[in-house]
């Protein structure tokens, strides 16, 4: 096997049945590369629908070559596994790991490539994620635990006060040193950092790989950083149906509540993992005491204080793509 072309900077999108928004995505990204050493990796996941022969008709029908590379899974292997291919086609200083939902904004790769120079044990860099309007939307999180998961469940204002520094969402304008991981819907890694801890779980289906890989890349001494003048528009549940269905609180998928419960196996162990579940189900008992003053006890998704039991004597086992009838 020949050697791999090498780039400054790979970015790898993962097209899952979303031709036209991953083509938005990747002219997002052309249009900002400039004379940068820069190359996109499409990676089509096996979608099944025509929409990899739709990009690839528009990469040949440019005028001008253009640094896009499509590759085509044999199988859905996830966002693990799609952008694992994806970072595997080339060699490069670092990855840029991008949703199809999601447009970079004018001077993205100006304003985070000198950060990433500068920063030695930093591997994960996280740009400003924000809405269509402009506003900057919550986009870097503390771990999620069992008190965070009592914090959720319970969704009582008094709760939440309490056990504030262990809330998993840090709002719009995080402090840094509270940032323990990032949305994956944009984010660079650096590409020694991934030589070292390697590619993502790809036990993971699909959520919680993004806490996973932070976690890890922790545990062997990595930084993670916000680099706010960085921006990207996240067209939100754009690329899947988890955050739709949370709101209108119906059933999660399966994969969801294995990936839920790979991380808290990963990151607390048996007992850990039993305490989050514990707690969550704790947390469903405090709500309903805000019968008792007037106020009305906040929905979950469907199911879910069943479902939060998936795989959880096997927690490192498969992820079901559907529920069993």
């Amino acid at each position: 096997m020949g050697k791999k072309l090498r780039f400054k900077c790979v970015v790898s999108i993962i097209n899952f049945r979303t031709g036209p928004m991953t083509i938005d995505c990747v002219r997002s990204v052309l249009s900002d590369i400039g004379d940068l050493d820069i190359h996109i990796v499409v990676v089509d996941n096996a979608s099944g629908d025509g929409s990899d022969k739709e990009i690839e008709d528009w990469i040949a029908s440019q005028q001008h070559n253009i640094p896009v590379t499509l590759v085509r899974s044999t199988d859905n292997s996830g966002f693990s596994g799609g952008h694992n291919l994806g970072m595997s086609v080339f060699d490069a200083d670092y990855f840029l790991i991008l949703n199809s939902d999601a447009l970079l904004r004018p001077g993205f790769f100006k304003a985070i490539l000198p950060v990433v120079d500068e920063s030695e044990k930093v591997g994960l860099f996280a740009p400003q994620i924000i809405d269509q309007e402009g506003t900057p939307e919550t986009s870097c999180f503390r771990f999620a635990s069992p008190q965070s998961e009592f914090i959720r469940s319970a969704c009582t204002g008094f709760v939440t006060r309490v056990l504030k520094s262990h809330e998993v969402a840090l709002g719009p304008y995080p402090d840094s040193r509270e940032i323990e991981w990032a949305s994956f819907a944009c984010i660079l890694l650096k590409a020694q950092m991934v030589e070292e801890i390697g590619f993502m779980d790809q036990g993971y289906f699909l959520y919680f790989e993004d806490s996973e890989y932070a976690l890890r890349a922790q545990r062997n001494g990595w930084g993670i950083e916000q680099v706010v003048d960085a921006k990207a528009v996240h067209f939100r549940g754009g690329s899947g149906p988890v955050k739709s269905l949370a709101k209108a609180k119906k059933r999660l998928p399966p994969y969801y509540y294995a990936s839920r419960t790979r991380f808290f196996y990963q990151r607390y162990g048996a007992f850990g993992l039993l305490l989050a579940n514990l707690a969550y189900i704790l947390g469903r008992f405090v709500a309903q005491f805000r019968r008792l003053v007037g106020k009305p006890v906040y929905k979950m998704a469907q199911s879910e204080i069943k479902d939060i039991w998936l795989n959880f004597f096997d927690p490192l086992g498969p992820h079901p793509r559907s529920w069993s009838k």
